[in-house]
């Protein structure tokens, strides 16, 4: 009988202790989310399903930065030059206040379809060098490869 005591006080002992534990939190994945996105250049590689395929000595090509200091948010969609601001938290990024400049375009179809994808973004996911930007619903609506710096 004191055996099967003891038995059940040292389990439930250990399950109690096991439970105090404290779990990894999500904070320091977020906090490695937003170093990751923040202060660097993101070029766009993929607009929904479709593949980018850009000359990286090209002119205003799709990319944007993410400045951790002022929490603005500055690029390019293609042809014009884009502005804003933006709230990261945890897996959830909110673009706002976006402004562009108006330049005369041969093409605006690509300009247009970045626009939009950018409009709709609620979250986004980093891992290593690329940013994908998704839809509330998780769908891709741009990816990214990160800008590689010169040595």
């Amino acid at each position: 009988m004191l055996k099967k005591t003891l038995s059940v006080a040292l389990l439930g002992s250990a399950l109690l202790f096991a439970g105090c534990q404290s779990t990894p939190s999500s904070s320091a994945a977020e906090v490695n989310n937003l170093q990751t996105l923040q202060n660097r250049t993101w070029i766009a590689t993929q607009i929904g399903s479709q593949m980018l395929k850009t000359n990286p000595s090209a002119r205003n090509i799709p990319a944007l930065q993410f400045d951790e200091a002022t929490k603005r948010v500055s690029g390019a969609d293609g042809c014009n030059r884009l502005m804003g601001t933006y709230q990261a938290t945890g897996n959830t990024l909110v673009l706002s206040q976006m402004a562009s400049t108006k330049m005369a375009c041969i093409d605006n179809t690509l300009p247009n379809q970045f626009n939009t994808a950018l409009a709709n973004v609620t979250n986004y996911q980093v891992y290593n060098n690329t940013l994908k930007l998704l839809d509330r619903n998780g769908n891709l609506l741009v990816e990214f490869k990160s800008a590689k710096q010169p040595r």
